[in-house]
C-alpha cells in the first residue's frame, strides 16, 4: 500500500470513527475495492484484535443489499466501514447495523485517488460548516434552489428532519459517508424543475446536463437515456417509488477544491446542492426502492422560507 493510503486509512479509522481497543470492527468490501479494505483493515487491526475483513462480489447497483453473512457482521459490529462499488449506505443492511448500536461508514465507489484526496481534510471544520447550515434550513417550511443552469426546484422537508454527514462517527448508532461534509433532508414533497451540471450515476462527471422534471414528489421526465433507464428498471421491481425525489443536499467540504466525477467525493464538494432519486427510507424517508441515485448541481442558490443560505464556497475549476 501506499504511504498516502494508509494515512488516509488512519484518518478513517482514529479521527472519523474513533476505533478503540476493546471494539470489534468490520470492513466490508468487494472484489474491485480490496486494496482499500485491506488497508482499512490493516489499520483497524493495529487498534484491535477484534477485527474482520469481509469480501464479496460487487452489487449489481447501489443500494443493492449485501449477502446474509456480511449483514449479520455488521450488525454485531461495534464499527463498521464499507469501502464498496456499489453503495450499502441506503440497504436495510446497513440500517440494521446503526439501529443495532454500530458506527457505520461507507465508502461507496471509492477510488484510491478519492480517498486520498477525500480524507486529507480537517474534520473539525467540516463539521462547524455542517452546524452552520443546519441552523439556516432546520425548521424551513420550504427549500429553493436556482441556478443559472435552469433549476427551479422548491422542496417541502415536513416533519422529516435535517441530517449531518460530518465524518465523525463518534456514538453508537451514528452514520456518515466518507468523505465527508453534506446537510441533506429526504422531503415530503417536491416540484419543480432541477438540472444536474457536475456528476451524476451512471456517467461520472458530465459533458451534457441533465433535466429532471418533478411532481408532486416524484420524478416525471428525464432527459438522458442512461439515467431513464435505470430509474424503469427500479420501477419494474417498486412501481413509482423508483422515481422519488429521494433527498435533497448541501455540500460543506471545503477541502473539495474541484469536481471529479466520484459522486462520493463531488456531493460533499462545498457549494454545491445534490439531488437523488428512489430510496430514502434510511435517511428519514419512508419509500424503499433498490436504487439511490445522486446528480450534483453547480452554482446554486439556496432559499430557506424566502432567505438566502450562506453555503460554504471555494473557488473551484
Amino acid at each position: 500500500m501506499s504511504d498516502a493510503l494508509r494515512e488516509a486509512a488512519e484518518t478513517a479509522v482514529h479521527q472519523c470513527m474513533a476505533l478503540e481497543s476493546g471494539e470489534s470492527c468490520a470492513v466490508v468490501t468487494d472484489d474491485e475495492r480490496l486494496p482499500i479494505g485491506e488497508t482499512l483493515y490493516d489499520v483497524a487491526s493495529d487498534v484491535t484484535d477484534d477485527a474482520v475483513l469481509l469480501r464479496y462480489p460487487p452489487g449489481e447497483q447501489h443500494g443493492t443489499e449485501p449477502p446474509a453473512p456480511v449483514a449479520a457482521a455488521m450488525a454485531e459490529a461495534d464499527v463498521v466501514l464499507a469501502p464498496t462499488t456499489k453503495s450499502l449506505s441506503h440497504t436495510r443492511a446497513r440500517k440494521r447495523a446503526t439501529d443495532a448500536g454500530a458506527r457505520a461508514a461507507t465508502l461507496p465507489g471509492i477510488t484510491e485517488d478519492v480517498m486520498i484526496a477525500g480524507l486529507d481534510a480537517d474534520y473539525a471544520a467540516i463539521e462547524r460548516h455542517c452546524q452552520d447550515v443546519l441552523g439556516q434550513v432546520a425548521g424551513a417550511e420550504t427549500i429553493r434552489v436556482t441556478t443559472p443552469a435552469g433549476t427551479d426546484l422548491t422542496v417541502e422537508p415536513g416533519d422529516r428532519e435535517w441530517h449531518t454527514d460530518t465524518g465523525m462517527v463518534h456514538d453508537a448508532g451514528d452514520f456518515s459517508n466518507l468523505p465527508a461534509g453534506e446537510v441533506f433532508v429526504s422531503p415530503e414533497t417536491a416540484d419543480g424543475t432541477y438540472v444536474v451540471d457536475g456528476t451524476m450515476m451512471p456517467h461520472g462527471l458530465l459533458d451534457d446536463p441533465i433535466r429532471f422534471e418533478v411532481e408532486d414528489g416524484y420524478v416525471t421526465d428525464i432527459s438522458d437515456d442512461g439515467v431513464r433507464e435505470q430509474v424503469e428498471a427500479g420501477r419494474e421491481q417498486v412501481g413509482r417509488d423508483a422515481a422519488n425525489l429521494a433527498e435533497l443536499g448541501i455540500g460543506t467540504n471545503v477541502g473539495v477544491t474541484e469536481l471529479v466525477g466520484s459522486v462520493l467525493l463531488d456531493e460533499k464538494a462545498a457549494g454545491t446542492v445534490h439531488v437523488a432519486i428512489g430510496d430514502d427510507a434510511s435517511i428519514g424517508g419512508d419509500t424503499e426502492a433498490p436504487l439511490h441515485l445522486d446528480g450534483i448541481i453547480r452554482e446554486p442558490t439556496v432559499h430557506a422560507d424566502g432567505e438566502i443560505v450562506n453555503l460554504p464556497t471555494v473557488e473551484r475549476t
